[in-house]
Parts: C-alpha cells; sequence; structure tokens
C-alpha cells in the first residue's frame, strides 16, 4: 500500500491569522509530499511494504533505518497534525474525558500548556513535541526530526511539528509564539479526543 499526501481538512485560508497560506502551501505541498515520494522509494521492495504505517514506523526505529524513520515517521505526523488543527481551535474548553486524563495526569490546563510549550521550545533543532498515552496515562513528550511517540512505546494524541518550515514564515524566529498561538487557537481537540479514546 502506497502512502499518499491527504488533501488538507480545511482551505489554504483556514488557519490565519496563526498558520498562513504561505506556510500550508509550502508545508503541506511541498514538505509533506517530499516525505511521501520518498518514503514510498524506501519502502518499495522492503520488509516494510504492505505494513500499516505505524507498524512501519516501529520496526524502522526498532532497526534503526534512520531514512524510513524521517520519511514515514514525518508523513505518519503530518497526516495527524493537519487534522490537530482547525479553524477557531485551540483554548481550554476541553472535552471531559481529555479534560479529566489532563488535570489527573499533567496537573490541569495551564500546567499542560506551560509544559507543552517548553517541549516545543526545548526540542533543539527539529522535531516534534507531543501529548501521548503511555501506560493508561497520558504524558508529554518531544522527539527529534521525524521520530513519534509510536517509536517509544508510546500512542501520540496529540503533536506540534517544530521543524522551521512549520513557523518561520509566520513567526521568524520565535518558536514560543508560534506554540502559544498553536494551543490557543489552533488545536482540534474533537480529532485529540478521538485518538486518546483509542488509546486508551
Amino acid at each position: 500500500m502506497a502512502l499518499e499526501l491527504p488533501a488538507l481538512p480545511y482551505d489554504y485560508e483556514a488557519l490565519a491569522p496563526y498558520m498562513s497560506k504561505e506556510t500550508l502551501e509550502f508545508h503541506h505541498d511541498k514538505h509533506h509530499q517530499a516525505y511521501v515520494t520518498k518514503g514510498n522509494e524506501l519502502i518499495s521492495g522492503s520488509p516494510y511494504e504492505g505494513k500499516s504505517i505505524e507498524e512501519i514506523c516501529a520496526a524502522a526505529y526498532k532497526d534503526g533505518n534512520a531514512g524510513v524513520i524521517n520519511n514515514v515517521g514525518q508523513h505518519y505526523n503530518h497526516i495527524h497534525f493537519w487534522q490537530w488543527m482547525k479553524k477557531g481551535g485551540g483554548g481550554n474548553k476541553l472535552p471531559g474525558a481529555l479534560e479529566k486524563a489532563i488535570n489527573s495526569d499533567l496537573g490541569g490546563f495551564d500546567k499542560f500548556k506551560s509544559d507543552f510549550v517548553a517541549a516545543g521550545v526545548g526540542q533543539f533543532g527539529s522535531g516534534w513535541a507531543w501529548l501521548a498515552v503511555k501506560d493508561g496515562k497520558v504524558e508529554i513528550m518531544k522527539t527529534p526530526n521525524g521520530e513519534n511517540p509510536l517509536m517509544h512505546g508510546a500512542k501520540p494524541i496529540l503533536g506540534v511539528d517544530v521543524w522551521e518550515h512549520s513557523y518561520y514564515i509566520d513567526y521568524r524566529n520565535a518558536r514560543p509564539k508560534y506554540l502559544e498561538a498553536f494551543v490557543d487557537n489552533l488545536i482540534n481537540w474533537d480529532h485529540v479526543l478521538e485518538m486518546y479514546e483509542a488509546a486508551v
């Protein structure tokens, strides 16, 4: 089963001013497409061919296959990244089950927000900050490059891309500002809830 670039679930202007049309065009049409193209090249005729994307992520990490980790990992990360955002998203009005988990496991929304932003700011170079489920509890993680929690025995339920192509057009080098805007204005909590319910 070949990897395919999914269409964005909204139009290119939908996330402005927090994520511009120009950023989405470059990020989705160029960067994500490149991961799909290269990922297909790398898995074609390999032992990963025919496996699910989640299985490929875990197996490639175990095998130490950097090319597949970064390209197929990034494809998985981005499939959900587009769905983790929506027009009029973000803020602290969380669906009940998520709010309960964040309160009990992370000390409440405000602490979640500051720790999640800190994870994104503290990821040196390229990578991701995550909210993931491990052993039935939610926790904040960060990973370099194309890695994701699947490779570390956890299930991602929210991720934010801190590669420069995700924010540089709109925020230049102000990564903290981008991360705060993501939490306050972009998160699609319904998709986070869906992934949370599937993970616990």
